[in-house]
């Protein structure tokens, strides 16, 4: 079974930087992807950084040039640091492993809230 874990979200002031962790309970190059998704409210869920398992990132236009997602040195945990942050940044953050080739499905985390006050 995949686990997904997130955590760093809070309460953060407008032009502030925040970054979000995704620890898994496999390495994360076992993975065809890593995502980090938002869901602001009242709003459907979008898709904001992608790294693929040979370390290529890709990021949603929005958001180009503030989100930098990585994958630290163990391979275990993802990152998605936040910088000048905006109160339209505001949304519940997830983590998703695309891993249909090993393990047969796509796997979420639980969420992290991210609130920007202005």
């Amino acid at each position: 079974q995949v686990q997904l874990v997130e955590a760093g979200g809070g309460l953060v002031q407008a032009g502030g930087s925040l970054r979000l962790s995704c620890s898994a309970s496999r390495n994360i190059f076992t993975f065809d992807s890593m995502s980090w998704f938002r869901q602001p409210p009242g709003k459907e869920r979008e898709s904001v950084a992608q790294i693929t398992n040979s370390n290529r990132p890709k990021y949603a236009d929005a958001v180009k040039g503030r989100f930098v997602i990585s994958i630290n040195n163990n391979a275990n945990t993802v990152y998605l640091q936040i910088d000048d942050l905006s109160p339209y940044d505001s949304a519940v953050y997830y983590c998703k492993a695309v891993g249909r080739t090993l393990y047969g499905g796509d796997f979420w985390g639980q969420g992290a809230q991210v609130t920007v006050s202005s």
